[in-house]
């Protein structure tokens, strides 16, 4: 551990991965490091706010405590809460996204399973809300949602993220408030990507101008079409997919740009283990126009993987941020609130990569979050593993997880989904999901729908949804 004052400030196991001396240089960089050395320095607000996240339901004097339990008592400072509330303004956002920035990108091997497919890196990208407090201080820049005659529910932030398929890293993130869209923030995003990258997304991504910003980085995409979108048939291919043009609008000197894609269209059969049947129709566009290098059926099979973005918000909303809303009532807070957060999710996800460096074969969802994140947040209270001498890369939280490893092989399986919250921005969906999770099996039937796509229920707005759960 560190002497003196800086003491406190570590992150247990996890100070490996963000070390002090990453810290220190993070600090410099943003020119937030102190003129002279106070009781609580700069090094040690930073893993103060870092340990925030780990210990999400824990208060200030409480997280503290969890720095300091190991360390003598002759060393231990005891900041009063107001002193840990102005060390946090002094730090400002900036060191944190900074750190994160230098933390984010991709950690799987080619070997890995499930990162790569025919040798382009899989990444998917997604959108979530975090519910912020309610403060006249931030509801100016994250306003609450509203109806026709009322406003309800917390004020919501949105949050986005790229993926790593296979590993779930986080190559990059952006957020803000909800009322910019999900294409906004993905083009903030989109710098990550290069030639290597296959870039999977759902229906809210598939607008043209998007599309031609995700093939200028040199990715190939893979996205869900909406239904009021018909591509123009330009020819069959044998596999049943068809090559089509996105025409774009006209520009001053350049005329009508047009994008060539491919389109596959599908009816996506899924048999639930206790005989319901569910049938969908689906239209995938990509840009990789080969069918024999890129078959159709496998295409449908990968899209798949695009919920692995959605999967990822289960470890950070629910395991890390524990289902609460942020704890920060200013702006700058919160940003740094919720930078820490991605930050301290990166760091266990590069934890668990490097315990598995020598478990090539290995598949990382195989590997509890849950442990991961419990392990973490022991070594902090126990002060191990802060630094090493060896080059044992598996660790104690490492061993851990490897001990108890999902099954090798999980069916797929469909959540059941309710509505818990009146102020839900989704529709009442009782009949449409099962109850409780089930496992089901799929039938792909690749085919051109000759009269297009049914178009899908439309959701109701949040006012209408609170006016029913009023009723």
């Amino acid at each position: 551990m560190a002497s003196g004052v800086h003491a406190p400030g570590h992150l247990g196991e996890l100070t490996q991965v963000v070390d002090f001396d990453l810290v220190d240089a993070v600090l410099a960089e943003t020119g937030a490091r102190e003129k002279r050395i106070r009781l609580l320095p700069a090094r040690v607000v930073v893993y103060f706010v870092l340990a925030l996240a780990l210990f999400e339901d824990c208060s200030y004097r409480a997280v503290w405590g969890k720095l300091t339990v190991h360390l003598p008592a002759s060393v231990i400072t005891r900041p009063a809460v107001s002193s840990l509330s102005r060390a946090r303004r002094r730090l400002g956002a900036r060191p944190l996204k900074v750190l994160f920035e230098i933390l984010a990108g991709p950690v799987g091997e080619k070997s890995r399973p499930g990162v790569y497919y025919r040798g382009l890196r899989t990444v998917a990208i997604d959108g979530t809300s975090l519910h912020v407090p309610e403060d006249e201080r931030i509801l100016w820049r994250y306003p609450k949602r509203a109806g026709e005659k009322m406003e309800f529910g917390y004020p919501l932030l949105r949050l986005l993220v790229i993926v790593e398929c296979g590993t779930r890293a986080l190559p990059a993130a952006a957020f803000g408030p909800e009322s910019d869209g999900e294409t906004t923030y993905a083009a903030r995003l989109l710098h990550t990507l290069d030639d290597t990258t296959l870039l999977l997304a759902d229906a809210g991504f598939d607008a043209r101008d998007l599309l031609e910003r995700v093939r200028d980085t040199g990715a190939q995409f893979l996205v869900r079409s909406g239904a009021p979108r018909c591509p123009t048939l330009v020819r069959r291919l044998p596999d049943g997919s068809c090559l089509s043009r996105l025409s774009g609008p006209y520009r001053a000197g350049r005329g009508y740009s047009s994008l060539t894609v491919r389109v596959v269209e599908a009816w996506i059969t899924a048999t639930l283990d206790d005989g319901t049947v569910r049938r969908e129709q689906w239209r995938l566009i990509t840009s990789l126009l080969d069918h024999e290098h890129h078959p159709a059926a496998e295409l449908v099979d990968l899209y798949h993987e695009r919920r692995q973005a959605e999967t990822t918000y289960f470890p950070i909303k629910a395991s890390l941020l524990d289902s609460r809303v942020l704890r920060s009532h200013s702006i700058h807070g919160i940003d740094q609130e919720v930078w820490a957060l991605l930050t301290t999710y990166q760091a266990l996800i590069r934890t668990a990569s490097d315990a598995v460096t020598h478990r090539p074969d290995l598949d990382m969802d195989r590997l509890s979050f849950t442990i991961l994140l419990q392990t973490a947040a022991d070594t902090v209270i126990t002060g191990h593993g802060i630094t090493t001498g060896n080059t044992n890369l598996v660790g104690t939280i490492g061993t851990a997880a490897l001990a108890d490893l999902w099954p090798a092989r999980r069916r797929h399986r469909v959540k059941a989904r309710s509505i818990k919250n009146s102020t839900s921005k989704y529709g009442p969906n009782a009949g449409k999901h099962p109850q409780s999770t089930r496992h089901y099996t799929i039938h792909t039937e690749i085919t051109y729908m000759e009269n297009g796509l049914a178009s899908r229920p439309r959701r109701p707005s949040p006012d209408r949804l609170h006016r029913r759960s009023q009723a």
